[in-house]
């Protein structure tokens, strides 16, 4: 990854029509573009009232201009803010007559998250809280919001970096022994150096649920509807949606593709797919949509199996059974599934929303059992119902403290050695503390920062 210097120019507001669009400058030589820009020299953290004007001194816009001295900015550089009106095309000639002006300082067009990826680098913020950035432009719900605010407060990279500190300590007390062997120390007892080693193992437990609890938030699940030909899945997803958002027939196979629709239940966003039935058909187009239900349930966090009622739940055709142990197989390992009867309606005897015999009774047509089954979902994917103090996440965090947790476990199993196996638990100690400083970006190569902030909006 090449880090560049230059001044970096790009429209910080989001494409299309609005009351306001940013245009946002960051780097060296800003205070002289700056003056040339605005006509005079800036005055920090004061708004201007200027209008800019083209090459030939025509009026472009009517705007205000923000100057931010380094370092008290976002980027840890000078940086120059025009608020302008927010018309696509004015932007974009504000744009072009700003790189004008610029070319000769070396002013240049933002790479996607480039400003981001500076403040970064200036050490207004870490890796952690940079992702948080991009995740609060892209949360999906209002749990998601105050979820990416926290970390981009920095709650998660002070937990991560109050284990990296714990671990440090122990890491000192070890190779303090190592380079002492003669005074022959019985360091695992002396020092608590077990007991230790247990509180962060505790701790970093603790942290891996409630990231997998904020991934969840960032994220959201995909959860997709499966099962044979018209046992209700699209009527499930119009009833979760609270829309009309598939087609419903009576006829067998009417889903021919996948219909996607996200919703949020107690505040986690659900991406659900309405599947094509499975069976077997001649139908070319069917068959099409069969295969792309079968892609869908290989990459589902939840799969929610619907068949229709029975005299007795587990009266099941051998070729039902088939399909289900089918779809059980293609899941991946994390994700979960629900076995429903949908269309209770039909029953006489139903009498609660309770399980039978592993079943859950719903009725997508009337809402019965629904509650539940939202219920059910939620617990299927590991959801706590607790908001409160929760953090987004990513599946690269979530990597990072398996693997620390990994490699502290390691270390638990050297430290039951005695003092015969120091330099592995030690050696574990590292790995684990380096997997933890990738997460904050400390120890992470520059070809991966490179691939994160390349992610982000041009812009941020």
């Amino acid at each position: 990854m090449v880090i560049r210097k230059i001044p970096i120019i790009a429209i910080a507001t989001a494409p299309g029509r609005a009351g306001v669009g940013i245009i946002r400058i960051s780097g060296e030589s800003l205070t002289s573009i700056a003056e040339k820009i605005l006509g005079k020299k800036p005055t920090p953290r004061y708004a201007t009232l200027f209008t800019i004007h083209d090459a030939s001194n025509q009026p472009i816009d009517q705007a205000l201009a923000l100057y931010f001295p380094a370092p008290a900015s976002f980027t840890g550089e000078d940086v120059f803010e025009l608020h302008c009106h927010g018309g696509p095309q004015l932007l974009e000639l504000v744009l072009k007559r700003c790189l004008e002006i610029g070319v000769g300082f070396g002013l240049v067009m933002a790479n996607p998250g480039e400003f981001s990826l500076r403040a970064f680098l200036n050490n207004k913020i870490d890796l952690a809280q940079a992702e948080a950035i991009s995740d609060l432009i892209d949360a999906q719900s209002e749990a998601a919001v105050r979820g990416a605010v926290r970390s981009l407060q920095g709650i998660f990279s002070e937990e991560i970096n109050s284990l990296i500190d714990e671990i440090t300590q122990l890491r000192i007390l070890v190779e303090s022994t190592l380079d002492f062997p003669e005074e022959e120390i019985e360091f695992l007892q002396n020092s608590h150096a077990k007991t230790r080693l247990e509180l962060v193992m505790n701790k970093i437990t603790s942290l891996l649920q409630n990231a997998g609890q904020g991934k969840i938030l960032r994220d959201g699940v995909q959860l997709v509807l499966v099962g044979a030909p018209n046992v209700g899945k699209s009527s499930l997803l119009n009833c979760l949606a609270g829309e009309e958002v598939a087609i419903v027939t009576p006829i067998a196979g009417t889903t021919r593709d996948r219909v996607r629709e996200s919703v949020v239940i107690d505040g986690v966003p659900l991406h659900v797919i309405d599947t094509a039935g499975l069976r077997e058909t001649v139908d070319e187009v069917e068959t099409k949509g069969i295969e792309r239900t079968w892609e869908a349930i290989r990459l589902a966090d939840l799969v929610i199996f619907l068949e229709e009622p029975r005299n007795q739940p587990n009266e099941r055709s051998f070729k039902e059974l088939e399909l289900k142990e089918r779809v059980i197989r293609s899941l991946s390992p994390r994700c979960a599934v629900l076995e429903v009867i949908n269309k209770a309606d039909l029953l006489l005897d139903h009498k609660s929303d309770e399980d039978i015999e592993g079943y859950l009774y719903i009725s997508a047509k009337t809402g019965f059992g629904i509650a539940q089954l939202k219920e059910k979902i939620l617990q299927a994917v590991g959801w706590s119902g607790s908001q409160e103090g929760a953090f987004v996440a990513r599946r690269r965090h979530l990597d990072c403290l398996e693997g620390a947790d990994r490699h502290l476990k390691n270390a638990g199993r050297f430290a039951a050695d005695g003092n015969q196996s120091l330099e592995l638990f030690a050696e574990e100690l590292r790995l684990a503390q380096d997997r933890l400083g990738e997460i904050t970006g400390k120890l992470l190569p520059d070809d991966l920062l490179g691939k994160i902030f390349s992610q982000f909006c041009i812009g941020k």
